[in-house]
């Protein structure tokens, strides 16, 4: 299932072609379109490259699960993850600044792999080389559609990590060598964006049973637009409307989805091969790359008499850990104790130095190969399930515009709780759309802890997150603050910009 990946040693050399930025512009008339591409194999490799900053790779791929990640940062502003320095604690205090590195490369840096908003360019100047290609019309919108869904979904990323992006057209990137700063887009224009490409992926990628392991399908498209119709709401709750209209579609029968019984199977290396009717997206890894999976690394101690002696990079809070139901089968890779090499039990009662803030968020099983593959691990990074999509539609049924918690609402939260051994709630127990909304936010916290890196926006979409920073940290966060609920660009970004390009507010530079 995961050799369609292989493909990525040739990108290897296309990715230095292709990548581009509008704050480092690469003169595009170095790619003669009569020389390359010049069959469907290459242009098929011009596709492969737009998943390649989607990828798990520390040094660029967005999905990477280490601390240059984007789940590893969102997650750790919220009670999922924490940490004693860099990004996690930064983020877990909301105390990061337009000189974090940390956070503001996701964006740009002037240095390699120069952050991620020039990858949007190498999207665009990929599917105008297709539609410039002899294919037919539908070979056309079929790469078309895998390329705008990578547009599309790293686009989300960065919106809603930065707020609106500069977005440069192809007009623009046409004439690399004619600097002309461009200012952000609008909210209304950077949602317009990302929707149009989504919708077209949308509509023209195949049905989840129709593709290939790893690879896009109209599932995922149709995840990305629930989710970024649920980052909407704040501003219109119409946008719920659309939410129920994806949410239900996604539950026919032609997407195939559906949950397993056993959660904990999801993260195994038995299981991943068994789980594919619930997963929406998931990156195939492999020791030797091009996606890699080093969480391992990031979470199990140095000291633990076990296969994998890790970092301790990031730790996870003992107000997660206390917010599950006792045989929630969700924390089985949640790990509370542990016994050093030398015999010691570490535990609540006795952390030392790395269950002092909470467990380990182990998350995946241990995989016997990490300890000879330098730290990498062949478990697939889980991003999107189809539980998300429940979740959400019991969202919309409430909170749309004349919505009220209903039964339907009440049982598609049971059926994910269902799953993890637990008791049914009843429609008794939510006198009121706020209870419900909270208990929502509970189950998404439990189910997708360090898959998506979500929560943190599921959070923000309620105003809820700078509360949840300053009890996490007993309310000596300083310099936590609501206009945090943005990440600041990069000084690099505001000076080349030369005035048109504005930051976020509450940020200097």
């Amino acid at each position: 299932m995961k050799k369609i990946f292989r493909k990525f040693t040739l990108l290897l050399l296309l990715v230095p072609m292709l990548n581009s930025c509008e704050l480092d512009p690469i003169d595009y008339s170095d790619i003669n379109p009569s020389i390359f591409p010049q069959s469907k194999e290459d242009l098929e490799a011009m596709v492969l490259s737009c998943y390649y900053p989607l990828r798990g790779s520390w040094w660029d791929g967005i999905n990477t699960t280490s601390e240059r990640g984007q789940m590893f940062v969102n997650d750790a502003c919220t009670e999922i993850l924490a940490g004693k320095f860099g990004a996690q604690k930064y983020c877990h205090e909301l105390s990061f600044n337009t000189e974090t590195t940390d956070v503001t490369y996701f964006y740009y840096t002037r240095d390699e792999p120069y952050g991620f908003i020039g990858k949007i360019s190498r999207c665009t100047t990929v599917m105008n080389m297709i539609e410039k290609s002899e294919l037919s019309r539908e070979e056309k919108d079929r790469y078309i559609a895998e390329v705008r869904c990578a547009r599309g979904y790293l686009s989300y990323i960065l919106y809603d990590m930065f707020g609106p992006l500069v977005i440069a057209p192809v007009e623009v990137l046409d004439e690399p060598l004619n600097e002309a700063p461009l200012p952000r887009l609008s909210r209304e224009e950077m949602v317009k964006f990302i929707e149009d490409d989504l919708k077209f992926a949308a509509d023209n990628l195949p049905y989840p049973k129709d593709t290939e392991y790893g690879k896009f399908s109209k599932g995922l498209a149709n995840m990305l637009l629930i989710r970024l119709y649920l980052h909407e709401t704040p501003e219109d709750q119409s946008y719920y409307n659309k939410v129920e209209t994806i949410a239900r579609e996604m539950m026919t029968a032609d997407y195939g989805y559906a949950m397993v019984d056993d959660y904990p199977s999801l993260f195994e290396l038995a299981g991943q091969s068994k789980c594919t009717s619930e997963y929406i997206y998931i990156i195939p890894c492999a020791i030797d790359g091009p996606s890699q999976n080093q969480w391992h690394m990031m979470a199990m101690p140095p000291d633990i008499d076990g296969l994998v002696q890790g970092w301790a990079t990031v730790q996870s809070t003992w107000y997660f850990y206390d917010s599950f139901e006792p045989n929630d089968t969700r924390k089985t890779y949640l790990i509370p104790e542990y016994t050093t090499g030398d015999g010691e039990i570490r535990n609540r009662e006795n952390p030392d130095q790395y269950l002092d803030l909470g467990p380990l968020p182990q998350k995946y099983e241990i995989d016997p190969a990490v300890p000879g593959s330098g730290g990498y691990s062949d478990l697939d990074i889980v991003v999107y399930r189809y539980p998300d999509v429940l979740l959400s539609l019991a969202e919309a049924i409430v909170m749309k515009p004349g919505g009220s918690v209903t039964q339907e609402a009440v049982d598609l939260m049971n059926d994910v709780r269902g799953r993890a051994k637990l008791d049914d709630k009843k429609l008794s127990d939510f006198p009121s759309k706020e209870s419900f909304i909270d208990q929502l936010l509970i189950e998404r916290a439990h189910e997708f802890w360090c898959e998506s890196g979500q929560y943190r926006a599921d959070l923000i979409r309620f105003d809820k997150l700078l509360d949840r920073v300053l009890e996490l940290n007993a309310d000596q966060a300083p310099y936590a603050s609501k206009y945090k609920y943005v990440y600041p660009l990069p000084p690099s970004v505001i000076v080349d910009g030369k005035g048109k390009v504005i930051q976020n507010p509450g940020y200097t530079i």
